[in-house]
C-alpha cells in the first residue's frame, strides 16, 4: 500500500516504500543502523544518501542518518515514485501449471523463483508471469494478484492461485480456518529423537536478526504456529521428515526446526549452510560441501496441497515430484550412510 506524504515536502507526492515501528524495548539507535536490521540488501551508504535527500521520516519528520530511533517511533522511507511491486509488469515467464480451470490455478514453483515483487526483486517473479498468462487477477489485502498464500524464494513446490474475487475469498477463508492440507518434505540436520511429533510456539520477527523469524514459546509476542512432523528416513547426521502445517507463518518450518535444534540442511539464513552435525574428518567435510553444491538452497519442498474447490466444493488434492536437487542430495546421503555401516 502506498501513501502520499507532504510533511516538509509540501508540493511533492511521496510514496511509502518501507515502514517500521520500533518496539517498546527499542534502545536508542541511529536510524541508518536501525533500518539495516529490517531491509534486505540495504547498505549504510544507500540509507545515508536517502536520509541526506530527505527520504527517511521518523514520525513524519525528515531526519538525518544519525537521528536516534526510540521506542514506538514510526520510521518510513518515502520516495517520489511508487514501490516497484505496485508497478507490476507482465512477463512471459514459463509456469509449471499442475491444474487450471475457470476459477483456480495450481502451479509448481521452482526453487529460486520469487513469488511476488518486493525490495530487490522487481521482475522475474511468479506474479509477473501470472499476470502475463491471466488477465484481471484479483488482489488480496497486500495488492498481490492471485496470491492466497506463498512459499519462500528457495523453497520449491505447490501453490494455489485464485483467478476470481470469489475464489480469492473462498480460498483465503480455508487457509484462515486451517482446513487446507499442506505437507512439506524437509531434510534437517541431526538425528531427530522421536519418529513423529509436534512443534508448537509463537513465531515472530527475531530481535537479533530482523531477516529471521524466532520462536517465542508461551509468550504474547508473535503468532501462534503449529508444525506436525514424522520421520521418513534417517541418514546418520541428517533426517528426512514430512511436515504438516496446521498454521502458515512466515518461515514456519525453518524457524520451528531450528528452535528444536534441527536446522534445515543448507538453510543459509538460519545457519544450516554450516556443518552442524557429524565428524571432524576432512573427508566428511568435503562430502557435505559436495552435498551443498548439489543442493544450493534450503532442503524444503512443498510436496502436497489440498483444499476445497471454491465452486464445486470438491476436496482437491495435488502432489508434486521431489525436485532433482533434493533427490540427488538424498542419494548422496543414502550412499554415505550405507558405506559408514560397512
Amino acid at each position: 500500500m502506498t501513501k502520499n506524504f507532504t510533511s516538509e515536502f509540501e508540493n511533492d507526492d511521496l510514496y511509502e516504500h518501507h515502514r517500521v515501528v520500533a518496539t517498546d524495548g527499542q534502545v536508542p539507535l541511529r536510524v541508518d543502523k536501525f533500518l539495516m536490521n529490517f531491509i534486505e540488501n540495504a547498505t549504510r551508504n544507500k540509507l545515508q544518501q536517502a536520509a541526506k535527500a530527505g527520504n527517511i521520516l521518523v514520525n513524519d519528520i525528515a531526519v538525518k542518518s544519525n537521528h536516534k530511533v526510540k521506542p514506538k517511533d514510526v520510521v518510513r522511507i518515502v520516495l517520489a515514485h511508487p514501490p516497484h511491486e505496485n508497478l507490476l509488469v507482465a512477463e512471459d515467464i514459463p509456469i509449471d501449471i499442475v491444474h487450471e480451470d475457470e476459477t483456480i490455478m495450481v502451479v509448481n514453483k521452482p526453487a529460486g523463483m520469487v513469488v511476488h515483487p518486493g525490495h530487490g526483486n522487481h521482475s522475474g517473479t511468479l506474479v509477473n508471469g501470472l499476470i502475463y498468462h491471466i488477465e484481471n487477477l484479483p488482489t488480496n489485502s497486500n495488492e498481490r494478484p492471485g496470491l492466497v498464500h506463498r512459499i519462500d524464494k528457495d523453497t520449491s513446490g505447490l501453490l494455489v492461485v485464485a483467478k476470481t474475487e470469489f475464489a480469492m475469498a473462498h480460498l483465503s477463508k480455508q487457509f484462515f480456518n486451517r482446513t487446507t492440507n499442506r505437507k512439506y518434505l524437509a531434510l534437517v540436520w541431526g538425528n531427530i529423537k522421536d519418529d513423529e511429533g509436534t512443534i508448537e510456539g509463537n513465531i515472530g520477527r527475531s530481535f537479533k536478526n530482523r531477516l529471521q523469524m524466532d520462536v517465542f514459546p508461551g509468550g504474547d509476542f508473535g503468532k501462534h504456529a503449529v508444525t506436525h512432523y514424522k520421520v521418513i528416513e534417517r541418514f546418520t547426521y541428517v533426517t528426512l521428515v514430512e511436515c504438516k502445517l496446521e498454521t502458515g507463518r512466515t518461515h514456519q518450518i525453518r524457524a520451528h526446526f531450528k528452535h528444536i535444534g534441527h536446522t534445515l540442511f543448507n538453510d543459509a539464513r538460519y545457519g544450516g549452510n554450516d556443518i552442524l552435525k557429524g565428524t571432524t574428518f576432512t573427508k566428511y567435510k568435503q562430502f557435505v560441501e559436495n552435498c551443498f553444491k548439489v543442493l544450493p538452497r534450503q532442503a524444503l519442498h512443498a510436496k502436497t496441497l489440498g483444499f476445497r474447490h471454491p465452486i464445486t466444493k470438491e476436496m482437491m488434492q495435488f502432489d508434486s515430484d521431489v525436485p532433482k536437487d533434493i533427490t540427488d542430495c538424498l542419494e548422496k546421503w543414502k550412499t554415505y550412510t550405507l558405506n559408514s555401516k560397512e
